[in-house]
């Protein structure tokens, strides 16, 4: 939106043309998101709480997590807006991975939404059923991939990219529907999971999303993209605006749900911004450097499918609980301490990503 207006008044101040920059936008819309996060915040914890909106806890898990039951849930609106509006301000609004992108997290943020209204709202301890909530999620995944399947311009864009091997390309053709599929369901529901411990998905969700922005830059310029061997998606650079509002309104919820939390994100967040990052990494063809960079989110749902799979089959129990940051609980680490080093470890997953730009 304001790149548009920028582009009106070059025609009377050509000082207005530093808008058109990408990485200035990116900038930009980081802090305006960080800033509305901060500024809307007490406002909707006051709201939350005035509704009592407040956490169920469960009474089999740690028991220290007994005292955050009525902690405001449903936060990640918070975060959702602040991205939107940040987005629509600093977007692009002619590039169709733009509104793909926001219609992607909005939709999965409504599911969400949907599933914590239930639960906080109605007391009903299902929320959303799961059989609807996944028909849900397919639909809006499946809807996605196949518009980026229709719309994409050439073969690399509908391809597998295998980071370390500048030569290696494979050609997917329907079964890049499948695997978008899986990777933005997937990575919605992992988010999910995660988020069990104060900040605990938020920071991670924070930096992959600053990772993928480098991948999304990198991916809109024909320049950069030659030089390090990544498929070139023109258009692709407006996704780095997209993931920097992603940081900034993350950073911004974080200093609220810190610990100990004010407010939880809820379903409504996390859920969306799994898809978000999925479908980012999708557009810009770097699904194995997401699954790289989100090792936490991985470790995570691979904990919790390992242990519905050893009991049922065996009776026995591979973790003291799942997912995996509740085993580290009850084994004695006390909350904070799970926390930063799941971020340290993000850390290095990250820069472990970034580091495929170069080694290929």
């Amino acid at each position: 939106m304001l790149l548009f207006l920028a582009e009106l008044l070059t025609h009377f101040q050509s000082a207005f043309n530093v808008f058109g920059y990408l990485t200035l936008r990116v900038i930009l819309g980081t802090l305006t998101a960080l800033f509305l996060s901060l500024w809307m915040g007490p406002q909707m914890i006051r709201r939350l709480v005035e509704r009592q909106i407040g956490q169920a806890v469960r009474d089999d898990g740690p028991q220290s997590h007994l005292s955050k039951a009525g902690t405001p849930t449903m936060g990640g609106a918070l975060i959702l807006i602040s991205i939107a509006i940040s987005t629509l301000l600093w977007g692009d609004l002619t590039n169709h991975y733009v509104w793909l992108v926001l219609a992607v997290t909005l939709g999965f943020g409504a599911i969400g939404w949907v599933d914590d209204f239930r639960k906080v709202v109605e007391k009903n301890p299902r929320g959303l059923p799961a059989r609807w909530k996944y028909f849900w999620q397919s639909v809006i995944g499946l809807g996605a991939s196949l518009v980026l399947y229709f719309t994409a311009a050439s073969p690399v864009e509908t391809s597998l990219i295998v980071p370390l091997f500048k030569d290696v390309v494979i050609p997917l053709g329907l079964f890049y529907i499948v695997l978008s599929y899986l990777v933005i369901v997937g990575s919605s529901n992992a988010v999910n999971l995660t988020d069990g411990l104060d900040g605990l998905a938020i920071m991670p969700t924070v930096l992959v999303s600053m990772g993928l922005s480098v991948f999304a830059y990198a991916s809109g310029n024909a320049l950069f993209a030659n030089y390090l061997h990544i498929p070139e998606v023109p258009g692709a650079g407006e996704l780095a605006v997209f993931c920097g509002t992603i940081a900034g309104a993350g950073l911004g919820f974080l200093w609220f749900n810190t610990y100990p939390a004010q407010v939880f994100m809820g379903d409504v967040g996390a859920l969306a911004l799994g898809a978000a990052l999925g479908i980012v990494a999708v557009i810009v063809r770097q699904e194995i450097v997401l699954f790289i960079m989100g090792g936490v989110f991985v470790m995570e749902t691979v904990s919790v499918i390992l242990q519905v799979g050893s009991y049922k089959l065996t009776g026995r129990r591979i973790f003291r609980m799942a997912p995996l940051h509740h085993h580290f609980e009850l084994k004695g680490w006390p909350e904070p301490r799970v926390i930063v080093r799941f971020w340290i470890v993000t850390v290095m997953l990250v820069l472990l990503g970034l580091a495929t730009l170069k080694l290929r």
